[in-house]
């Protein structure tokens, strides 16, 4: 078996981690399928053209920079708390647990005096993203001591620290550890980045184009299905006008002249309203189908 060219091999970055599982998801979802081996930070794809690395997110975009990779995913917090000089590519709405933006917030026990950023004056404040922590207070103009946290920063905040700047999804690990939430200090979506040497060679910007493009219609069709059904002519423009979400269908003929086929993409959750409809207003065949990429 002949060696892959190294000019046309893209070293791709994924998040080891609590990200890894929904980005490999996601990548198969695009076409990409990627075994991992537990002991081994070299995954194998099914693609000669990609080597895949994983990566702690925190430390992908810094790789990315110094062209370690060629390209990655990971978060915009992880961009801005390295102040990486990367290329983002695109932005992608999904995570660990649900597809809303993870937020780093500022949070103290349930129980503190502390009920603003200036009562945090003179205070220590733990947290893993120390770059971000420490361009947050000096906006506000709050002198304070910023300790990294190793992890366990939930817990530091009723005994070692004043307060603490922490990730969260749902809020629920901030609740459960009666923590109250001061401020936001920024939302983070995962990004594609690529490095700008990398940009400028037209093979590997290609790819990285392309990787973008199915990554993004694969997500994009995680929200979507496909419809189809068939229903007489006479009974189309009343179809059409009482289901706005119907307007712009494929419309194909049947072998019987007087009936069409019809078929559209609409949003999954209103799927269940829209069915019904259908067959009260004498659509037949209905079918709902999942789809795997939505490509705009």
């Amino acid at each position: 078996m002949n060696a892959p060219d190294p000019a046309r091999l893209l070293k791709f970055g994924l998040p080891k981690g609590s990200l890894q599982e929904a980005a490999i998801e996601k990548m198969a979802k695009a076409g990409y399928r990627i075994a991992v081996d537990r002991r081994s930070y070299l995954p194998q794809v099914d693609d000669p053209e990609l080597e895949i690395r994983l990566i702690r997110a925190q430390e992908i975009s810094r790789y990315v920079e110094h062209g370690y990779l060629d390209a990655g995913i990971t978060g915009k917090d992880w961009i801005e708390e390295n102040d990486s000089q990367v290329r983002e590519i695109a932005e992608f709405q999904f995570s660990k647990m649900t597809y809303r933006p993870t937020r780093w917030v500022l949070a103290v026990p349930e129980d503190s005096p502390i009920r603003s950023v200036e009562d945090l004056k003179g205070k220590r404040v733990a947290t893993e993203v120390v770059n971000l922590a420490r361009k947050f207070f000096a906006q506000r103009r709050v002198e304070v001591e910023i300790e990294f946290s190793w992890g366990a920063t939930e817990v530091k905040a009723h005994e070692l620290v004043d307060a603490i700047v922490e990730i969260t999804e749902t809020g629920a690990s901030l609740r459960a550890n009666r923590l109250r939430i001061l401020e936001t200090l920024m939302s983070s979506t995962p990004r594609l980045i690529a490095n700008h040497s990398s940009w400028k060679d037209s093979w590997k910007r290609g790819k990285i184009e392309t990787l973008a493009l199915l990554l993004k219609g694969a997500l994009d069709a995680e929200s979507k299905v496909g419809l189809k059904l068939n229903i007489s002519k006479q009974k189309m423009p009343k179809l059409l006008q009482s289901l706005p979400a119907l307007r712009n269908p494929t419309v194909s003929e049947l072998s019987r002249s007087d009936w069409m086929a019809v078929e559209t993409v609409i949003d999954e959750r209103i799927a269940r309203e829209i069915i019904p409809k259908l067959k009260q207003l004498g659509a037949e065949g209905i079918i709902e189908y999942p789809l795997n990429k939505v490509v705009y």
